[in-house]
């Protein structure tokens, strides 16, 4: 069976709340704690602090006269909130993401409670030193028979209340095999072009509230800081930012399950989004598109579906190859979106072209195995000229 966490909005009481409210504050405090003692010991002394020695920080904290709160509130979020320090500095020596932040009040928060700190009876859910359930909007099925692992309890910046609880799912199987096979191309205008010649329109939520949302940025800056009417002008900018996020995801959600559905090999391409974000001309755009967040949908769903996902290499030239007659011209640049081949004379859509070359790669790539780079880049050149020079 397959783990799957359904979330789910609900409404704390006046005292759950308070509670709740003291729990993240506690974990706020004690992973930035933690994150400034390991910080500390690498730039002083070059040593790195675990999450041994932070949890036992955390026993010592307990004990100081000044943070005697930290008992107040359930042990286990706060062990938690260490682990996931740690998680984050694994990240980070992997080189899969930046240096860890500072939590910060403004931006919500959030708190994990494991089997040990909630009680799930009869449909209801109880949280540690909490004596009424929570009232949670059962807003989509939730099977029935399965008992949660995790539960994590957060709060969005514009002052939501949400619930995440992680389940094995058994309704989770595989899905029926269609017989198609799909490429897609990312875009900016058409957010995917498939191979079958279907383009889906980027929706571009970002634009369709900027001009709201910078009405409202501008009201916030002109507030008092430290005053109440600051406070709700940031919930309101607040508001509308988690509008944009809720109705992207649910685009997102909606096209990625449907590609699933439809097609068993699906091929996208593996972007450098990092860098292509440091083009200040095209950073909004692809950040409001969230290429990312549709390929790591793509991959869990293939994943639970039984669907295959392959992902072609980056340098591969998929826009800049001619699909009739292999042909790659030099030059392609981003306005010229149809060319022409100069050798069979075959005129492309640029888009469609380069989602039925990346077909073409993905289906060489499921038959046999094969490199989804028939002609070195040049960066491979570089690289290989360079490593003779050295011997």
């Amino acid at each position: 069976m397959r783990e799957r966490a359904y979330q789910f909005r609900f409404y704390p009481t006046t005292e759950q709340e308070n509670l709740l409210r003291r729990t993240m504050g506690c974990v706020r405090l004690v992973y930035n704690k933690a994150l400034a003692v390991r910080t500390k010991s690498w730039y002083e002394k070059q040593e790195r602090v675990g999450y041994s020695e932070t949890s036992s920080l955390l026993t010592e904290w307990k004990k100081e006269e000044d943070l005697g709160f930290l008992n107040e509130v359930s042990c286990v979020p706060l062990q938690q909130c260490l682990r996931h320090l740690q998680t984050a500095f694994t990240n980070f020596h992997a080189q899969r993401s930046k240096y860890p932040n500072f939590k910060k009040k403004r931006n919500g928060g959030s708190a994990e409670f494991t089997k040990s700190a909630f009680k799930w009876k009869d449909g209801k859910l109880f949280l540690a030193k909490s004596k009424e359930p929570l009232n949670i909007v059962w807003s989509r099925f939730f099977p029935q028979d399965c008992k949660p692992s995790t539960v994590t309890v957060k709060l969005d910046p514009s002052g939501r209340w949400f619930v995440s609880i992680l389940v094995k799912d058994p309704t989770i199987k595989p899905l029926p095999k269609t017989g198609k096979q799909v490429g897609i191309d990312v875009g900016i205008t058409n957010l995917i072009t498939t191979s079958d010649g279907k383009k889906v329109a980027n929706p571009k939520q970002f634009n369709r509230l900027y001009k709201k949302l910078r009405r409202k940025q501008k009201a916030l800056s002109r507030k008092t800081k430290g005053s109440n009417n600051r406070y709700k002008a940031r919930l309101q900018v607040a508001k509308i930012h988690a509008k944009i996020k809720d109705s992207r995801s649910d685009f997102l959600h909606k096209l990625t399950t449907r590609l699933v559905r439809e097609n068993d090999l699906i091929a996208i391409e593996d972007l450098a989004i990092k860098n292509m974000v440091k083009n200040h001309k095209l950073a909004k755009s692809i950040s409001d598109a969230s290429w990312g967040e549709f390929n790591r949908q793509l991959e869990y769903k293939c994943e639970w579906y039984g669907k295959e996902l392959i992902r072609i290499d980056r340098y591969f030239p998929s826009s800049k190859r001619c699909g009739n007659c292999g042909h790659i011209v030099d030059k392609l640049p981003l306005n010229i979106r149809e060319w022409e081949c100069p050798e069979c004379g075959t005129t492309h859509d640029r888009d469609l072209n380069a989602s039925e070359n990346i077909l073409a790669a993905g289906q060489a790539v499921s038959v046999c195995g094969a490199s989804v780079r028939p002609e070195e880049s040049k960066s491979r050149k570089a690289t290989a000229l360079k490593q003779k020079l050295r011997s």
